[in-house]
């Protein structure tokens, strides 16, 4: 797993410091964050199940990917480099939206996050990190609507937070591909 600063930031996401990523998550301190979600042309959802290692979350389905920018690393900067290691292709990001929460996990973690989120379409060829994925496919809107209501415990805690508000946003748009 690879340690890092993280960038401790206020309720409006100015930044207050910076800490070791894990020494934050378990003194449960407001940090800057991203998360990626990936549609394809036909509007489906691209999921990934976290890799059954990881240190939280493991094997719950969530976003193309998420993670934190470092010290001095611009978050749209961070996010196409996150999404290239994790899933395996890069694609022109677009912030969306932005959102805080905070999540209690049973191994003493909590992640309280304020979360950029960045969205992008892509049709191609992925390449998942396997230290990083354990598995991944694309769903209808509607299909991950029906799962999160049926099984919430198979999906991440910031997943079903997120899903309903880039519900929202995607209502709002007149053509998918005008995501990027």
């Amino acid at each position: 797993m690879l340690i890092h600063d993280i960038i401790l930031v206020n309720e409006q996401d100015e930044p207050v410091g910076t800490m070791e990523k894990m020494e934050a998550h378990r003194k449960a301190l407001l940090h800057r964050a991203f998360s990626v979600f990936i549609f394809n042309s036909r509007g489906e959802m691209l999921l990934q199940q976290r890799a059954l290692k990881k240190y939280h979350s493991a094997g719950l389905w969530t976003n193309a990917c998420c993670s934190h920018p470092r010290p001095g690393e611009d978050t749209t900067a961070a996010a196409e480099s996150r999404l290239q290691f994790e899933m395996g292709f890069s694609v022109p990001l677009k912030k969306v939206f932005e959102f805080t929460y905070r999540s209690a996990f049973d191994n003493g973690l909590t992640e309280y996050e304020f979360d950029h989120v960045f969205a992008g379409v892509y049709d191609s060829v992925i390449a998942p990190c396997k230290d990083e994925v354990n598995d991944y496919c694309f769903k209808s809107l509607d299909a991950i609507k029906e799962s999160l209501q049926s099984h919430p415990a198979k999906y991440t805690a910031w997943f079903a937070i997120a899903f309903p508000l880039i519900e929202k946003w995607l209502a709002e748009q007149p053509v998918i591909k005008k995501v990027a």
